[in-house]
C-alpha cells in the first residue's frame, strides 16, 4: 500500500512540473531561426576577400569568433561575397554595412531534363 501511495504523489509533481516546462515554451520569446544567406560585397581593396568578408560579419555579430563560426564560404573568384548563417535581424543589420551590395537567400535548385531521360 505504500508504493501505492508514493506514486500516487509523484505524479502531481510530474504533472507541475510538465506545466512548468510547456509554459516556459510558450511565454519564452520566439528564436529567430538561422537560414544561409550570400551577401554580395564589392571587391576589397588592399585587404584579403576573407578577411574583409570576416570584418563585416564581427562588425554585426559582435566579434571575430561569432563571425568565424557564422562563415560558410567565401566567393572571390567570379563574385565577391560570402555565405553564411544569419537570423532576419542580422540580415537587415548586414544590409546596411559598407562594402554590402545584396542580401539573398540561398536557394537549391534542382535541374531537371524534361520528360524523356538522357542516355
Amino acid at each position: 500500500m505504500q508504493g501505492r501511495s508514493r506514486k500516487n504523489l509523484l505524479s502531481p509533481a510530474v504533472i507541475l512540473w510538465i506545466l512548468i516546462i510547456e509554459m516556459a515554451e510558450t511565454t519564452a520569446p520566439p528564436q529567430a531561426e538561422s537560414a544561409v544567406q550570400i551577401v554580395y560585397t564589392e571587391r576589397p581593396q588592399n585587404e584579403e576577400p576573407e578577411s574583409f568578408h570576416l570584418r563585416i560579419l564581427s562588425s554585426v555579430l559582435g566579434s571575430e569568433e561569432a563571425a568565424k563560426d557564422a562563415l560558410l564560404y567565401s566567393y572571390k573568384t567570379a563574385a565577391s561575397g560570402f555565405s553564411a548563417k544569419l537570423t532576419p535581424q542580422q540580415v537587415d543589420e548586414i544590409s546596411k554595412q559598407p562594402g554590402v551590395l545584396q542580401v539573398v537567400p540561398s536557394r537549391t535548385l534542382q535541374l531537371h531534363s524534361g520528360h524523356g531521360k538522357l542516355h
